[in-house]
């Protein structure tokens, strides 16, 4: 009689169907040989991004615990567990990723916890990460910064890896700690942060609310309360839990009555 606690075993065919049911993927991860996303527009991603910064995070994860915030198919949870992560947590809105995690996560044989969970309910999960990757998430959000400040109140223990789609200047000028009101120079230089509103859609998807230029995401990571460590990738910062500023911290609204 087997056990319980075995896994089950995957045929190469089971793979390959399973795959097709659970599509589109839009994290390429390769199990047993055959890739879910290989077609992708932007190629081998997110393993050609990966490739830019991953070495970096490396270090830490050994022992660590580990939150995956959207974490979609799981590539970014499955390489933490796969480089000596105690524990991993992925969590994402939409449970269709969530089910290609689960099961990417089952055929090789990685022990991750998932849980259906807004970014915007993250107190709910009541810890503090030791390692919180944050990746291709924060231009999806009507609420960036709320995002963010939560991540800092209620789940950030120490690194927190960020990376967005940035649109605009990568230059960052030097911004001066304030201005007077009848200046108003600073918001054309290319460098001074801005944060692009998409109205409508962007590449064909109307989740993408906000592009951020590089100022801007190294602007609003300081205002949140993150010290950037690293800047290893274009799109990509490496930071360490720090002080907010004065002022600065999640805010509340009220849920109306159901």
């Amino acid at each position: 009689m087997s056990s319980a606690l075995e896994r089950p075993t995957f045929s190469r065919e089971d793979i390959a169907r399973r795959i097709a049911e659970l599509g589109p993927w839009f994290h390429n991860i390769e199990l047993a040989g055959i890739q879910t996303a290989p077609d992708h527009f932007l190629g081998d991603y997110p393993s050609v991004k990966a490739r830019q910064f991953w070495h970096i995070v490396e270090p830490a994860l050994p022992g660590s615990t580990v939150l995956d915030i959207g974490c979609n198919a799981g590539f970014y949870a499955l390489a933490a567990k796969r480089a000596g992560a105690a524990r991993v947590v992925g969590i994402d809105s939409d449970p269709d990723y969530l089910a290609q995690a689960r099961f990417a996560a089952e055929v090789l044989d990685l022990d991750i916890e998932y849980h259906q969970l807004s970014i915007y309910d993250v107190a709910a999960l009541g810890e503090r990460f030791d390692v919180v990757l944050f990746l291709g998430v924060f231009y999806h959000l009507r609420h960036p910064l709320l995002a963010l400040d939560l991540i800092h109140e209620h789940v950030a223990a120490d690194l927190l890896v960020y990376q967005s789609m940035q649109r605009g200047s990568a230059e960052v000028a030097e911004v001066r700690p304030d201005y007077d009101f009848w200046e108003a120079s600073h918001f054309d230089e290319p460098g001074y942060p801005k944060l692009h509103f998409i109205e409508h859609s962007y590449s064909g998807d109307p989740t993408n609310w906000w592009a951020p230029n590089r100022a801007c995401s190294e602007a609003m990571l300081r205002s949140a309360g993150f010290e950037i460590t690293a800047h290893p990738e274009e799109e990509v910062f490496i930071c360490r839990r720090a002080c907010r500023p004065l002022g600065a911290g999640a805010v509340y609204p009220a849920r109306g009555k159901r």
